[in-house]
């Protein structure tokens, strides 16, 4: 028992004494611990004192006052968020349509989903920290606004299919414009159209078959332009074919005609100098054209039954020649019933 009183004897004489070293001694280390504070490389530190912004300060070991100065770290790395999905186990995992997001109305007041990828990043970390109380947030609505406002403007068929990069470009320089007004210390990185289809299974079956029956326009049309490429050359050297010949038809014509007036010219000049002779060989040279041509029977008027010229001449051919005629007399007694 006396020994325990020992005991309690010393601890009471030593408990203040230790006390005395061991509270300076603490409060020393959390000084000097609350003197120095770290940047990383892909963070910059905003100090305060007294609710002043006093230094920006990138990465490295700094110096500041306990207690007075406050030091809050800002990320200035590239973040990302989805607009009108939800990504889960990552960016890779399945994502879940948000319908108050994507949802949007075109300019031919159909409804379609759209969902885009927002890239950011801090570019001013005070009025990150002190222009607004949650700038993310801030920056989402704006896209959403910038997104819609771009939408309006375009055809349902413009935003599915072939609009889709002038969409995004609209996007982000209205959003750009937006952040630059708003002055909230974020400045966009980069927006992407994601997807874009209608909103029901059953218009999306609707908007395919209005796509296939336009591919198939497509190709009906390219199909006539090709006949059509083939048809005109044809047709235009039928046309150029007709037109020489025509051409060809009208020159030899005026020749001839030509030709007839000069023969004419000749004839009236001659007709002029020996009317008579002139009308007697124009009328032997009509008769020598006219007569093989025609069957000549000459009779004196009188005479009731009238010979034909026919066996005559082609008895007369056959005494030429020398056969013997259709009656059988020889070609001898043929001139001699001649002479007589």
């Amino acid at each position: 028992m006396f020994g325990n009183d020992n005991a309690d004897m010393v601890k009471k004489k030593m408990t203040p004494g230790f006390l005395k070293w061991l509270i300076p001694v603490v409060i020393i280390l959390i000084l000097i611990a609350d003197c120095f504070y770290n940047v990383n490389e892909q963070e910059q530190a905003v100090v305060t004192m007294f609710g002043q912004v006093q230094q920006v300060n990138g990465a490295g070991l700094y110096l500041k006052i306990p207690f007075l100065q406050r030091v809050r770290k800002v990320d200035t790395t590239t973040k990302g968020v989805p607009i009108g999905y939800r990504a889960e186990n990552g960016e890779g995992g399945k994502s879940e349509v948000v319908d108050a997001e994507s949802m949007m109305i075109t300019s031919d007041f159909n409804f379609v989903d759209v969902d885009f990828y927002l890239e950011y990043r801090v570019s001013d970390p005070v009025k990150y920290l002190y222009e607004s109380t949650e700038p993310e947030k801030i920056l989402a609505n704006l896209a959403q606004a910038a997104i819609r406002s771009a939408v309006v403007d375009y055809t349902v068929d413009d935003v599915i299919t072939t609009g889709k990069s002038q969409i995004q470009a609209d996007v982000k320089d209205r959003l750009i414009d937006k952040l630059t007004e708003a002055d909230i210390g974020l400045q966009l990185v980069n927006i992407s159209l994601q997807d874009a289809e209608p909103p029901t299974t059953e218009v999306m079956e609707a908007f395919k078959a209005v796509e296939t029956a336009k591919q198939g326009a497509d190709t009906a049309i390219n199909n006539a332009k090709k006949y059509q490429n083939e048809q005109i050359p044809a047709a235009e050297a039928e046309a150029d074919k007709i037109v020489q010949d025509a051409t060809a038809e009208k020159e030899a014509r005026i020749a001839e005609a030509a030709g007839q007036v000069e023969r004419f010219n000749r004839m009236y000049e001659e007709y002029i100098k020996y009317p008579l002779i002139t009308k007697q060989r124009m009328f032997y040279e009509s008769m020598e054209s006219l007569l093989p041509g025609l069957k000549v029977i000459i009779t004196d008027g009188q005479t009731e039954t009238m010979l034909p010229l026919d066996d005559f001449a082609s008895f007369s051919a056959g005494t030429d020649t020398g056969s013997s005629t259709s009656s059988g007399v020889p070609s001898e007694q043929s001139n001699q019933e001649g002479e007589e």
